[in-house]
């Protein structure tokens, strides 16, 4: 079968490999479409740390099974969402329902082989029916999910306040999901283009350069009820304990090797909640599906960059060094 192989970093390229052997419990699954996320292209870039190359990138998928093996539940031809978390279903979070943060979790795509291809196998537990979902949403749940759960972790009351700090991908998905709770959003960031789009999406949008603004002081007031990081810069982590309001909360959705500081006096003050999200839970993707498909999350205008299979290669690169008015990037198999 046919996939697309990161060589080494900047090295992309069609191959030809073995079809993926079948294991007791696991489903083989037809890939349609695949969305490319920011790790796909720190991994092509080579600014991954944890992976070994070559490497069969993609975790944001959606397929059809195509081999239930008999004694699955799930028929030949049904559309599915994957979820590309493996945990080991052993370790304390795991058994408390957290496996978005197993001890030993791996990710397809990241820690192994991934999706960029036409056939994967995954456990049966990691499919989810993609009921009154195109194949191309289904894609999209994935990185959607990531904000859901950052939102549901946070516990959002209807009426907050919220900054999201952070326009791309993951801090929109932050801000719907925000909203869709009743909280009143605004997104903070330096790119232009991503301030327009917020705006166009109808959050309220400022620039980081115009944190002095009467705009940004007016919407400060005794600071946010919430607020998500969803940068992974360690500057922008640290400043985000001022944006918080006395009593408020913090939560971390993006994630960057190295050490944060804040003021102790700042957080003992604030009586501040901070919390970090990592990836997310069959609620969460069940929480994502539901909206997509009642109209509630703008999926056509999120999917904004489109690819062939066999264009990968070329395309990559190109929205890897310019990604000026990319949200996401969809390859369709």
């Amino acid at each position: 079968m046919r996939a697309i192989s990161c060589a080494a970093p900047g090295e992309l390229a069609l191959v030809d490999i073995a079809a993926p052997a079948l294991k007791p419990g696991w489903v083989r699954v037809g890939i349609r479409h695949i969305g490319i996320c920011g790790t796909d292209y720190h991994i092509f870039e080579g600014k991954h740390p944890f992976l070994q190359y070559p490497i069969i990138m993609g975790h944001e998928l959606s397929g059809v099974v195509l081999d239930a093996n008999g004694a699955a539940s799930l028929s030949d031809g049904d559309a599915v969402v994957i979820n590309p978390y493996l945990p080991c279903y052993q370790c304390p979070a795991c058994t408390e329902g957290k496996t978005n943060c197993c001890e030993s979790l791996t990710v397809i795509g990241v820690h192994g082989d991934g999706g960029m291809a036409e056939e994967i196998v995954i456990p049966e537990a990691n499919l989810y029916p993609a009921k009154g979902l195109s194949l191309r949403d289904a894609a999209m749940v994935e990185f959607l999910a990531i904000g859901a759960h950052a939102v549901r972790r946070t516990e959002l009351k209807p009426g907050w306040r919220v900054l999201v700090v952070g326009g791309g991908p993951i801090g929109l998905g932050v801000a719907f999901f925000a909203r869709i709770a009743g909280a009143e959003v605004t997104i903070l960031d330096a790119a232009a283009d991503k301030l327009d789009v917020a705006r166009d999406f109808g959050f309220g949008a400022v620039a980081l350069d115009a944190r002095d603004s009467a705009e940004f002081k007016t919407r400060m007031a005794t600071g946010f009820d919430a607020v998500f990081d969803a940068t992974g810069a360690i500057p922008a982590m640290n400043q985000a304990v001022g944006y918080c309001r006395n009593g408020g909360a913090l939560t971390l959705v993006g994630v960057v090797k190295g050490t944060l500081a804040w003021e102790d006096p700042e957080i003992h003050k604030r009586e501040l909640t901070i919390r970090a999200s990592r990836n997310a839970t069959r609620e969460d993707f069940d929480h994502v599906m539901t909206h997509i498909a009642n109209g509630n999350v703008p999926t056509d205008r999120l999917a904004t960059h489109a690819t062939s299979f066999d264009d990968v290669p070329a395309n990559m690169p190109k929205w890897a060094h310019d990604r000026s008015g990319l949200i996401k990037a969809i390859i369709t198999l």
